[in-house]
């Protein structure tokens, strides 16, 4: 069957283009519904990234953060009509040590092939998780933001050393309050401070125990562990408060990506003796642990719900070029195209 495939063609520039699905026993088709757009598709969008790696990826879809309804499943096993969070990431080998999000052989939707601006996307079982009920289609839309902190929270939790009393989140961005959430609902008996730059940001980190600007930050002030959801050319003067603020032997949890070398102070690394892990993307296991914890904690997702922002309802390119265009405007909050069924 011909497929309509909404790709990048160069910045700021989509196409329409078809492509073949071919049904078989294998894959099922899922129709997108709600897709939400991530600083990684504007990168692309707005042509931030080398040149290189614009020549290299381009024409590509889009948007790897998305939810849509099962049309078409060959074994019957799945409800038609019933919605499901798409997996962006596509393991073609398994490893008994590195993770599937690590293993530099995975493709990744909207980085190594087209991301979910299509019509139908054609996937196979182990690669969707159905939504709750219960979980607004807008905050489903951007699970796997969500995902990626869920993810690196655990690997955070793993590395740390046992005394957790102070932590503080750095970032007052989509992805700090993301992880910042979670944080609080994975370990309530933390003592919880979300450093920022924005004050109207930082109003929205209700949940927090405590809340700080950057430029503020008394002197004294310390944590056992910290985590760096900030990225771009601000994660440089982030990580570096970080290491002045955080006690010995804690550990540094990188989250924010930036396109340019950040420069880390080594020296008080050594002399403090602490741990830094990066963490990037997110896998299955992610996924199902992060929808079951949606099922335990509800209101998790209702906190979510305030940092849905604008909704565009998606049925031809000029309207996902005006999706794009606000979403580089917007303060704060995830926006979401809600595809025209």
């Amino acid at each position: 069957m011909l497929n309509t495939v909404y790709q990048l063609k160069r910045p700021r520039q989509f196409e329409v283009v078809f492509k073949n699905i071919e049904l078989d026993d294998a894959h099922i088709l899922i129709r997108p519904t709600h897709l939400s757009i991530c600083n990684a598709d504007q990168r692309y969008y707005q042509g931030t990234r080398p040149d290189s790696v614009l020549h290299a990826k381009l024409p590509m879809a889009l948007i790897h953060e998305g939810i849509g309804r099962i049309v078409y499943d060959p074994s019957g096993k799945l409800e038609t009509g019933a919605l499901a969070v798409m997996i962006p990431n596509i393991p073609t080998e398994q490893d008994a040590v590195i993770a599937e999000n690590y293993l530099r052989s995975s493709a990744f939707c909207a980085s190594t092939r087209d991301g979910f601006l299509q019509e139908y996307v054609s996937t196979v079982p182990d690669r969707i998780v159905l939504l709750p009920e219960t979980v607004h289609p807008c905050v489903g839309a951007f699970t796997e933001l969500v995902s990626v902190s869920f993810h690196a929270l655990r690997r955070f939790f793993a590395a740390s050393h046992k005394r957790m009393e102070e932590v503080a989140v750095w970032g007052d961005g989509n992805l700090g309050y993301i992880t910042a959430l979670l944080l609080s609902y994975m370990r309530p008996s933390v003592h919880l401070t979300v450093v920022g730059v924005h004050e109207e940001k930082l109003s929205y980190f209700t949940f927090a125990d405590e809340i700080q600007l950057a430029a503020q930050l008394p002197g004294e002030v310390s944590f056992d562990h910290a985590l760096e959801c900030v990225g771009g050319i601000g994660s440089q003067s982030a990580i570096s408060q970080i290491i002045d603020h955080i006690r010995p032997e804690g550990t540094i949890a990188l989250l924010g990506v930036s396109e340019e070398p950040v420069l880390v102070n080594t020296r008080m690394v050594l002399e403090k003796g602490l741990r830094i892990i990066g963490s990037s993307r997110s896998g299955k296991d992610d996924f199902t642990g992060l929808i079951e914890l949606y099922r335990r904690q509800p209101q998790i997702t209702a906190y979510l719900e305030n940092i849905v922002g604008e909704e565009f309802q998606v049925r031809n390119i000029k309207d996902i070029q005006n999706a794009f265009e606000a979403d580089i405007h917007k303060l704060m909050g995830k926006t979401i195209m809600i595809w025209d069924e």
